[in-house]
């Protein structure tokens, strides 16, 4: 499980065929790796991947093509967000995760907000029409594995707020119109929907 609380923003350096799949390797170029180990969790911009080998700073994942079908940016070189598994005990600042992308959406909008005293940016994304109904104003959304706070919602599209700090530390300084992210819905929101669909 995740919280959506980037802790660190690493680069794929290098990516290789491996069967179907890939192997990539990312610098973290942090030092909180010391405690990462062969066989944790990281979630790599909103993806649950499995640490396989590290070298220093480098740590290497092996990528299905099953994950490589349902996801964005992870088939070749680029900055990710980068964030460990959660801890039993560990503050929940953001909102539950799990690292498996429902949907890979598409960035319709992103400007900074007019007369915005703080910098505050607007983001607004379409998202694949059969999650609609699970993104709901002011419930959480992850997009890149950055947990968010829906602001307004229109059929498939929904629009966030993004604060200065958010993009200092996380790969969304970076999007434009028409870049693809990974998003995952709120779990809450999965259960409910799923416990609607049957008869009390």
């Amino acid at each position: 499980m995740f919280t959506g609380i980037v802790q660190a923003v690493g680069r794929i350096a290098n990516v290789a065929t491996q069967g179907d799949g890939l192997r990539i390797a990312i610098d973290a170029g942090v030092h909180e790796i010391a405690d990462v180990a062969v066989g944790d969790s990281v979630c790599v911009s909103g993806c649950c991947l499995t640490v396989v080998a590290i070298h220093g700073a480098t740590l290497e994942f092996d990528v299905s093509a099953e994950t490589l079908r349902c996801t964005t940016g992870l088939d070749g070189t680029g900055d990710v967000n980068l964030e460990p598994a959660l801890r039993l005990g560990d503050r929940l600042g953001g909102h539950l995760t799990s690292g498996h992308v429902d949907g890979v959406g598409t960035v319709t909008r992103f400007a900074a907000i007019a007369g915005d005293a703080h910098g505050s940016w607007f983001l607004e994304i379409d998202a694949p029409a059969e999650l609609a109904r699970f993104i709901a104003p002011k419930g959480s959304i992850a997009v890149d594995g950055v947990s968010l706070t829906v602001n307004a919602v229109a059929g498939a599209r929904f629009a966030v707020n993004l604060i200065p700090h958010t993009l200092n530390v996380t790969t969304l300084q970076r999007l434009t119109p028409g870049a693809a992210v990974n998003l995952e819905i709120d779990i809450v929101a999965r259960y409910v929907a799923r416990l609607a669909e049957f008869p009390a």
